[in-house]
């Protein structure tokens, strides 16, 4: 796994380390009493299904939130981030089981640049559930350690 040692010496085209991460029922649940979004979409099959939806999806803004980790975990420290943004592509449908959805979240360095000595780079991130990317646009913009 690549270090924040490895972000300060980052170059156009470097790969993140990649993330995997499952997101069930429970962390819903968590996400929807930390962010105030009790849509039932978020929980209940029944309500998901009339709304024409295959089944509970994750909030957008937790997939966004998991998606982005695979920057913070890279460049060390959260405060590094200068800007996250995404557009929302595909839902991410989470069972009803102990497994949760798995989704695959991978980074690559788009751009460094350089002013007055400090280095940004612009990550691209993807995020993928069932062989599909869920995300759209997906790009933060991070100071690099020294």
């Amino acid at each position: 796994m690549s270090t924040p040692q490895g972000a300060a010496g980052a170059q156009k085209g470097d790969e993140l380390p990649p993330l995997r991460v499952h997101l069930t029922r429970a962390d819903l649940v968590r996400y929807a009493g930390a962010s105030g979004d009790f849509n039932p979409i978020h929980w209940s099959d029944r309500v998901a299904g009339v709304a024409g939806l295959p089944g509970v999806i994750a909030h957008g803004m937790l997939t966004m939130a998991v998606a982005g980790r695979v920057v913070t975990d890279w460049v060390g420290d959260p405060a590094l981030v200068r800007s996250y943004g995404t557009r929302f592509t595909r839902p991410v449908v989470v069972p009803d089981d102990d497994t949760g959805a798995l989704v695959e979240i991978t980074g690559t360095v788009a751009d460094v640049t350089e002013t007055d000595g400090v280095r940004v780079a612009r990550i691209d991130v993807k995020a993928v559930f069932e062989g599909r990317s869920v995300l759209g646009r997906a790009t933060a913009e991070v100071v690099l350690p020294d």
